[in-house]
């Protein structure tokens, strides 16, 4: 063991760019073979790196299942499989195959991808105690010190899951540890404000921690909250009010109508968030106006948009589906979104769509519920569209499809595409199913189903179901496999390079 962890530290450093290459090649310098997982933020590229290395990687619909996978391979072959996950609820969900594993005696890795170092304690993107957490499920768990500690650390959990009573163990991979590269600062319009008030937002992630260069080094925070710690997180705020936020606003709207201010519409601030918005707005409608088919996630969402029942509760989740429909499906009344929120939980949407759509039939009748998921979101809770059919909820639901490029990887196709454009802008390497009919499965319960390839199918189905109150339907839309959101000045969760 100790011969093969060396000549896997030798292999693994010899770029020192790459902490994904890094893990691959100790895994595989460890007799590891096979990986089962659901990839996104920040493991995608160890599954990339993994299949370098010769390793078998199978693409999951939900981390459990994807533990339970790994650890049955373990009992076949007397050697670890290894289950990636991404951090924070994608940890969590494999939890159960751990203890799975742990109970059965079978040897198993689970790869976890957490939170960038630097970010620690600030309310990061998934941030959690993952560490901590899986020392209850697993023989072994532990985060590598740095890079060079990797191939150790992975050669000790392989061991501790063989040796003695087989059985789980944990590996914790910093975000930062998998992607080392240079954040490229471009100047935006929130970067002029001189003063911003938070009503009740956290300063984590999702405001990019109150930082540059997202924010101005000199910004003044005005932070109203009730929970007296969360005052102060990552920035200093200029005034800080501690309170119900209804009766801070109420207070502060009193002193409002006392003295009346507006900032000076025609100020340069203005001006440019303006000319920001604008150009926004601009690049979605061109990209929404593309006829090339398959579509593209804005053509799409477009034409839902131009549909939508301005009191509809629109639930989302997914990767880019939520990302670029947060921007483009508007909503217009207070609690009438909902996604996978500040712990960004996959799985969430059928779920959070059905308690709305009963929530709704008891105080609102007739108001719509529309669910858009990703075909990987949709995988995690899909079997709930048999609930849906049970209790007759007129829910539409939208499953934006593209054709399996999350459903596995492979590195032969891979190499080929690259053969036809840059590495670092060809979309990750995909293995390309058949149609996935999920519209199949409302059907089999008894509710509607439509299989959509082009923007006159999809909004002749989408009128069709929004007319129809009385029966669920699913709304199954072909997209791109390569389709993408617009290109980001900030980065929205951690650094990938793809």
């Amino acid at each position: 063991m100790a011969e093969s962890n060396l000549a896997a530290r030798g292999d693994a450093l010899e770029g020192q760019a790459s902490g994904a290459r890094v893990i691959a090649q100790a895994l595989k310098a460890q007799d590891v073979n096979y990986m089962f997982g659901v990839v996104g933020i920040p493991v995608t590229e160890i599954a990339l790196a993994a299949q370098e290395a010769g390793i078998r990687y199978v693409g999951m619909r939900n981390e459990q299942a994807a533990c339970y996978a790994a650890s049955a391979v373990g009992y076949l072959t007397g050697r670890p499989g290894v289950c990636l996950v991404v951090s924070g609820p994608g940890l969590i969900h494999s939890l159960g195959g751990m203890a799975n594993a742990n109970m059965n005696c079978w040897p198993l890795i689970v790869i976890g991808g957490s939170s960038e170092r630097s970010q620690e304690t600030m309310g990061a993107f998934q941030e959690f105690p993952q560490v901590e957490a899986c020392r209850l499920y697993s023989k072994f768990s532990a985060r590598p010190s740095s890079i060079e500690a990797i191939p150790s650390i992975i050669e000790k959990a392989v061991r501790s899951s063989i040796y003695g009573r087989p059985g789980a163990c944990y590996v914790d991979i910093p975000a930062d540890f998998v992607n080392l590269q240079v954040n490229v600062n471009s100047i935006k319009a929130l970067q002029f404000a001189d003063v911003i008030v938070l009503l009740g937002a956290r300063l984590n992630w999702i405001l990019h921690f109150g930082l540059p260069p997202r924010y101005q080094p000199d910004v003044k925070f005005i932070q109203v909250d009730i929970c007296a710690e969360e005052l102060g997180n990552n920035v200093r705020p200029a005034v800080t009010l501690l309170g119900d936020i209804n009766a801070v606003t109420k207070q502060l709207l009193e002193q409002f109508d006392k003295t009346p201010w507006q900032y000076p519409p025609e100020s340069e601030w203005w001006k440019v968030l303006r000319e920001k918005m604008k150009s926004n707005d601009a690049l979605s409608k061109e990209l929404a106006s593309k006829k090339s088919l398959p579509m593209n996630y804005y053509t799409v969402f477009y034409h839902v948009q131009e549909q939508l029942p301005r009191d509809c509760i629109v639930v989302s989740e997914g990767a880019n589906t939520m990302d670029i429909g947060r921007t483009v499906l508007q909503n217009y009344l207070p609690r009438h979104r909902l996604d996978a929120g500040t712990f960004g939980t996959m799985g969430v949407g059928l779920g959070f769509a059905i308690a709305a759509a009963i929530v709704a039939k008891d105080r609102n009748p007739g108001q719509r519920v529309i669910c858009v998921e990703g075909d990987s979101a949709f995988g995690f809770s899909g079997m709930e569209v048999e609930t849906i059919c049970r209790y007759n909820l007129p829910i539409v639901l939208l499953v934006v499809n593209n054709n399996g490029i999350y459903q596995g990887f492979d590195t032969d196709s891979w190499k080929e595409m690259l053969k036809f454009g840059d590495a670092t802008t060809v979309a990750p390497p995909m293995c390309l199913l058949p149609h996935s009919h999920y519209e199949h499965v409302m059907t089999a319960f008894g509710g509607k189903g439509y299989f959509v390839q082009t923007p006159e199918e999809l909004q002749k189905s989408l009128r069709q179901s929004l007319a129809d109150t009385t029966n669920p339907s699913l709304i199954n839309i072909m997209i791109e496999p390569q389709a993408t959101r617009k290109a980001q000045d900030f980065h929205w969760l951690t650094r990938s390079s793809l």
